[in-house]
């Protein structure tokens, strides 16, 4: 999955960017955060985990 397309469902939930690190940006909902690499191609199984996480299925 393009990161790209990750960052606009992460948006659609009400996610926010918080900052940008060196390999990862780092997003909130206000009470929870997730990691989400800096690479333009992210893996299947790792942008499912994040949406997971995302929708509160920790």
């Amino acid at each position: 999955m393009k990161r790209r397309e990750l960052e606009k469902k992460l948006l659609k939930l009400g996610w926010k960017l918080v900052r940008h690190g060196s390999k990862h940006d780092i997003w909130t909902n206000g009470e929870y955060e997730v990691v989400v690499p800096r690479h333009v191609e992210i893996n299947e199984y790792t942008a499912k985990g994040i949406l997971k996480e995302a929708k509160g299925g920790i």
